[in-house]
């Protein structure tokens, strides 16, 4: 059994002793915590609650509820709901914050609390910490029972979320629909398969076909939307003649499509195709996207006249850096569309409606707009840590060895070669360095990977 707490939310695999997994007291004890510090951070004692489909989720939520309420709060239940969902009602609320039930793209045994704050955005390191060291201490004051928290379901939201994004002026609803495209749709049996059809014949595509699309909880594969589990839903859309193939992570944050040959688009092009699109109609609009996210980005930002900006790997680092430079589009490169127009969250159902305007005005297969981006390819690798390497001096080993070269260090250490990369980062939940490396060939970035590995063996080596 695993239990991860971390600035960000609560993750772990049901079932187990307490304190080993997210076991029923774990729940109550980091959702008292968190209750804890929004009574002491806002004036609305107003907290949103949804969830993806995991056969644990109704559990999970009942107890998150009871809690919540437990603690004097009023609860906004949005039962079966995605995470994008989730982060917009919590403003229009006007609550102080929100809770999602969803371990993402882990596998079923998994489920997690990810953690808003009162712009439905996730929390910041330093209020997460805070929520950590409450749940520490277990000190909570519960309410009476003349000051419990009410509770109410609210299903509308998906269909708001929907319609708001029908009615931005980036997406074309007319030409969306005279193109009369054929898709298929994989939501690995979570609220994707009720969220992308329904988004779909919104927009005017009557001919969807879906695959795992019963929000039964039961994962037909690993659900992380990535080529190497994607073969089965890619040989249904060759075969079956569709123009496109979308594919969804359980809590709908994360988008990847498969092209119309069968081929995997890579879910570090769906940001690019959606960017190309959004920077066609903000020329000179800055972009960003983390460390370990495709170069291609900058190569598109570029030739619309933009600056590219990369930001220490997470959300709410992306989202920071957005701000900050007032970018029109960012996210990451897992296929996370970060979209402020509509709100400042990873949301896939937004990137579905930018990206089929795009293809729709482009007027060719989406092969075709896939080979039109410059190509670059991935390698990950890792390097385990044992208790007696120090991680520091092996890092400034690397950064020594490389100093002659662009580094960036905001986290961990990045490393540019001309066209290449390499992305140098500490795991926060293994004892492992993970090693991100881009070419123009996979063999090359393979290379790569395998190079500096070989230059940390030898940093160790030389340190004892």
């Amino acid at each position: 059994m695993t239990l991860i707490t971390s600035i960000s939310g609560i993750r772990g695999t049901t079932g187990g002793l307490p304190g080993t997994g997210l076991t029923p007291p774990d729940i109550v004890k980091f959702t008292a915590a968190y209750s804890q510090w929004l009574l002491e951070h806002t004036t609305t004692a107003k907290v949103v609650v949804g969830r993806d489909a995991r056969i644990s989720g109704k559990l999970v939520s009942q107890l998150v509820c009871a809690t919540l309420q437990s603690m004097g709060i009023d609860v906004v239940d949005l039962g079966l709901s995605t995470t994008p969902t989730v982060e917009m009602a919590v403003p229009e609320e006007k609550a102080g914050g929100g809770i999602i039930i969803t371990a993402s793209h882990n596998p079923a045994e998994w489920n997690a609390l990810k953690l808003l704050n009162s712009d439905g955005e996730f929390i910041s390191q330093k209020e997460g910490e805070k929520i950590l060291e409450y749940a520490q201490k277990a000190e909570f004051n519960f309410a009476s029972y003349k000051q419990l928290g009410k509770y109410d379901e609210d299903q509308t939201y998906l269909l708001s979320h929907i319609q708001k994004i029908t009615e931005l002026p980036l997406v074309d609803l007319e030409l969306i629909k005279s193109k009369n495209f054929k898709i298929a749709v994989d939501a690995v049996n979570s609220t994707g398969g009720i969220a992308v059809p329904l988004l779909l014949r919104t927009l005017g595509v009557t001919q969807v076909v879906e695959f795992h699309c019963e929000p039964n909880g039961k994962f037909p594969r690993n659900p992380e939307p990535i080529p190497e589990n994607l073969g089965e839903f890619c040989r249904e859309v060759e075969k079956g003649q569709f123009d496109l193939g979308i594919v969804v992570d359980p809590d709908v944050d994360r988008l990847a499509f498969v092209q119309e040959n069968g081929e995997p688009f890579g879910e570090e092009y769906t940001l690019v195709a959606v960017a190309d699109y959004v920077l066609e109609n903000h020329p000179g609009g800055s972009t960003v996207s983390n460390l370990s996210s495709t170069r291609a980005l900058r190569d598109i930002t570029e030739k619309h006249g933009g600056n590219y900006y990369a930001s220490a790997v997470g959300e709410v680092n992306v989202v920071s850096y957005m701000k900050k430079y007032k970018a029109p589009i960012g996210g990451e490169g897992n296929g996370g569309i970060i979209y402020p127009a509509l709100h400042y969250g990873r949301d896939a159902l937004v990137g579905i409606a930018l990206f089929l305007t795009k293809l729709a005005k482009y007027g060719h297969s989406v092969s075709r707009l896939r080979a039109s981006y410059p190509n670059y390819h991935i390698s990950k690798q890792k390097i385990e840590l044992t208790p007696d390497i120090d991680v520091d001096a092996l890092l400034s080993g690397i950064r020594e060895r490389y100093s002659r070269q662009p580094i960036n260090d905001i986290d961990g250490i990045k490393i540019e070669f001309d066209k290449e990369w390499v992305h140098l980062r500490k795991s926060n939940t293994e004892p492992i360095i993970r090693i991100y490396t881009e070419s123009e060939t996979m063999a090359t970035a393979e290379y790569l990977g395998s190079k500096i590995i070989s230059d940390m063996k030898e940093i160790i080596t030389n340190n004892h």
